[in-house]
C-alpha cells in the first residue's frame, strides 16, 4: 500500500506549525527538520509524534532535502509550516497516491493570505507551487532563494486548495525582504549579472506596476496596495544589494 510522508522545515514557528500539524496528521509521517527553534515548535511537533531531526542552517535547497532523504515513503508532501492543508485537498491527494499510475509530481493550487486577509488578485491567483512527488523522480535544486523541485517525468496539477498564511505582520515582511534581498543578490552575483542604482528604482517602479496594475492588485483594496509597495522595495533592495556587492566589495565583503 502506497504511503505518504509530509516534509516540514522550521525555525521558531509556534505560531504557525499547530495548524499546519492539524492539517496533515492523517498522513503516514511527519518528518520535521528544525533548525535551531528557541519557541515552543518542538515541544508543538513532540505532541503530533513526528519524527523530529535537529541541524544547523544548510539554506532553504538542502534542509528540504535533508528532510525529504529522511522520509519513510515514496510520496512526499513538502509544506511550509505557514501553509494549511484543507480537508478537500487531502481527500485529492489520498485518491492520487493510490492510482496505478499516477504522475511523478504535483502542482497545487495555492490561496495566499498577507496580512490577515485573503488575496485573490496580485499575481498570486496563478500560484502553483510543486509539493506533492515520487521521491524517486524529484529533489529540491540547489538555489539559495526561491528553491524548486525538479521533477524527472510529467507533472500534473491539483485544484484543491493548499492555504499559504504568508507575512502575518509589516515587521515579518521587512524581516524576510531583508533575508531573500541579501540571498537573491549573492545569487545573481555568482552568474555574473550587474546592476546600478538607476537599475534598481526601474525594477522596482516595474515590480509595482506589474503587480497592482497589471495583476489588478489594487482589486484587493489596502492589502494590495501595501503587498505591491513591498514587493517593490523587495526587488528594488535585490537589486540594488547586487550593485553594493559588485561595486563596493572591498570596504563591504
Amino acid at each position: 500500500m502506497k504511503k505518504l510522508s509530509v516534509t516540514i522545515i522550521t525555525l521558531n514557528e509556534e505560531r504557525n506549525i499547530d495548524r499546519c500539524l492539524k492539517s496533515v496528521q492523517w498522513a503516514d509521517e511527519i518528518v520535521i527538520v528544525d533548525s535551531g527553534s528557541t519557541d515552543r515548535t518542538l515541544d508543538i511537533c513532540r505532541e503530533y509524534e513526528c519524527k523530529i531531526i535537529q541541524t544547523d542552517w544548510l539554506g532553504f535547497s538542502r534542509t528540504k532535502q535533508l528532510a525529504v532523504d529522511a522520509a519513510a515513503h515514496d510520496w512526499i508532501l513538502s509544506i511550509d509550516s505557514d501553509e494549511q492543508v484543507t480537508p478537500e485537498l487531502q481527500k485529492r491527494i489520498s485518491e492520487i497516491i493510490k492510482q496505478e499510475n499516477p504522475q511523478k509530481g504535483y502542482r497545487i493550487r495555492r490561496c495566499s493570505y498577507y496580512l490577515g486577509k485573503k488575496i485573490k488578485h496580485s499575481g498570486l491567483k496563478r500560484d502553483y507551487p510543486l509539493r506533492l512527488f515520487h521521491r524517486d523522480f524529484g529533489r529540491f535544486n540547489l538555489k539559495p532563494v526561491h528553491e524548486e523541485i525538479i521533477v524527472n517525468g510529467d507533472v500534473g496539477h491539483i485544484q484543491e486548495v493548499l492555504l499559504h498564511y504568508t507575512i502575518p505582520t509589516l515587521a515579518s515582511h521587512i524581516r524576510k525582504i531583508e533575508l531573500f534581498a541579501e540571498l537573491g543578490a549573492l545569487e545573481t552575483q555568482q552568474k555574473g549579472t550587474k546592476s546600478g542604482v538607476f537599475k534598481s528604482f526601474m525594477i522596482g517602479l516595474t515590480e509595482f506596476f506589474r503587480i497592482y496594475f497589471f495583476h489588478a492588485g489594487f482589486l484587493d483594496g489596502r492589502h494590495g496596495l501595501i503587498l505591491a509597495a513591498n514587493s517593490a522595495f523587495a526587488a528594488y533592495m535585490k537589486s540594488l544589494m547586487l550593485w553594493e556587492r559588485t561595486n563596493l566589495p572591498n570596504k563591504l565583503y
